[in-house]
C-alpha cells in the first residue's frame, strides 16, 4: 500500500502542474489521465486493458466515442470520460458516459479533468449509471482514508460487486450526513418535532417548536464537542513518552523569561482542541504552538511558513481566531474561548491538509 500511497502522491504533483499547464484535453490526458490510470495498475499502451476512442453505436447514434474504455481479462470494467484542466466537472454534461454506460457491460464509469475524478456505478437502477456519483477523488487534497477507498478501483484488487456494495453504502452514508449537517446549522421543523416527541410530554405546538429548536440545536453542538472531546483524551491518553527529564534553567531560559510572553492554559487548550481536529489527518507531534507577545500560533511542523490559525487571546475583553486559506490570508473571526475553535474545524482540517504530505 506504500508504494501506491507514493504514485498518487506523484500524480497529485503531476495535477498541480496540469492545472496551470494543460490548457487542452489530450494535455490533460497525457499529463494526468494516463499516468492515473498506470497507476491503478493498467497498460495504458495495451489495448486489451486500455482502449481510447472506444466507439460504440447507441441507438440511433452512430461512432459516438468515450475517451477510454479500460478492460479486465477482455471484459470492460470501467469507462472513462476526460475533459480539459482547465473544465469545472460540475459543469459538464456527460451524456455520452450516461448512453454507454447502459449498452457496455461495465458497472463503473470515470469523469475526471485531471484535478478530480468522480466515479458513478448503477446503485439506484441496474444497467444505468446513477446521475449523481458515489465517490470524490480531489488529486490535489486528500487523506489517508481517501486513498485507501481509491485503491478498490486497482486491476489487482478490482472486484466490482464489492465495489458497487461500497458504493451503495457510500452513497446513503454521505446523504445522511448532508441531512445531519443541514439539521446542526438549521434544524427543519419536521426534525425539531420527531425529537420534541420524545423529550416534550403533549403537543408539539408550534410554539413548542420555537421553544425546542435552540434546545435541539444547542444538544447536537454538545454531542459533537463531547466526541471530539472524547478523541482529544483518546489522544493524549495514547501518548505515553516519557516526560523529559528536569534541568536546570539556563540563560537563554532566564532571558525568554522575561520577553513579556505567557502561554496561557486558554492558549495551551486552544492547541490541544487544533491536535484534536488535526488527529485524523496527521499525527498529532507535527501540529505545534509557538507563542508571541500579540498572537500564539498554531504551525505544522513548527514551521511558520506552515501556519494553521493564530489565537488572540491576550485582551481582557475580546478574544479572535486567525484562519488561514490556501493562500495563507488572514480571517479573524470573533470567538468567546477554546472550545469555539471546534465551531472553525473544517477550516481547520483544510489548514492542515495543505501541509499533510
Amino acid at each position: 500500500m506504500s508504494d501506491f500511497f507514493e504514485q498518487v502522491e506523484m500524480i497529485a504533483s503531476r495535477s498541480k502542474v496540469a492545472e496551470r499547464q494543460a490548457l487542452t484535453e489530450e494535455a490533460t490526458k497525457t499529463s494526468v489521465i494516463l499516468p492515473f490510470l498506470q497507476t491503478l495498475g493498467f497498460d495504458v499502451f495495451n489495448l486489451d486493458e486500455v482502449v481510447p476512442e472506444f466507439v460504440a453505436d447507441v441507438g440511433t447514434k452512430k461512432g459516438e466515442k468515450v475517451d477510454f474504455a479500460v478492460k479486465i481479462d477482455g471484459k470492460i470494467a470501467m469507462l472513462l470520460e476526460a475533459k480539459p484542466a482547465t473544465t469545472k466537472l460540475g459543469d459538464v454534461q456527460f451524456n455520452q458516459l450516461f448512453r454507454y454506460f447502459s449498452v457496455t457491460e461495465a458497472r463503473l464509469a470515470i469523469l475526471t479533468n485531471g484535478l478530480e475524478a468522480w466515479f458513478f456505478s448503477d446503485t439506484d437502477e441496474p444497467n444505468k449509471m446513477d446521475k449523481k456519483p458515489f465517490f470524490k477523488f480531489d488529486f490535489q487534497s486528500h487523506d489517508r482514508a481517501q486513498v485507501e477507498e481509491l485503491a478498490r478501483f486497482q486491476k489487482n484488487s478490482f472486484a466490482i460487486d464489492a465495489i458497487v456494495e461500497a458504493a451503495s453504502n457510500l452513497k446513503y452514508t454521505r446523504a445522511a450526513a448532508s441531512y445531519l449537517k443541514g439539521q446542526l446549522e438549521e434544524p427543519e421543523d419536521e426534525f425539531v418535532r420527531l425529537v420534541g416527541k420524545q423529550i416534550h410530554d403533549g403537543s408539539v405546538t408550534k410554539n413548542v417548536l420555537e421553544q425546542l429548536r435552540p434546545a435541539i440545536q444547542s444538544a447536537l453542538d454538545e454531542i459533537i464537542r463531547d466526541r471530539i472531546q472524547d478523541k482529544l483524551s483518546i489522544t493524549f491518553n495514547g501518548d505515553k513518552r516519557p516526560s523529559p527529564e528536569p534541568r536546570e534553567p539556563s540563560s537563554k531560559d532566564e532571558a525568554s523569561s522575561d520577553d513579556g510572553i505567557d502561554t496561557t492554559e486558554d492558549e495551551i487548550a486552544g492547541h490541544m482542541i487544533v491536535r484534536a481536529i488535526a488527529a485524523k489527518h496527521v499525527p498529532i507531534e507535527r501540529v505545534t504552538i509557538r507563542d508571541a507577545k500579540s498572537y500564539c500560533a498554531i504551525l505544522m511542523d513548527d514551521n511558520n511558513r506552515k501556519p494553521i490559525c493564530r489565537l488572540y487571546f491576550n485582551s481582557q475583553t475580546t478574544r479572535h481566531l486567525g484562519i488561514f486559506d490556501s493562500e495563507k490570508q488572514e480571517t479573524k473571526h470573533k470567538i468567546e474561548g477554546p472550545a469555539d475553535l471546534y465551531r472553525f474545524a473544517d477550516d481547520i482540517e483544510k489548514a492542515v491538509l495543505a501541509y499533510s504530505s
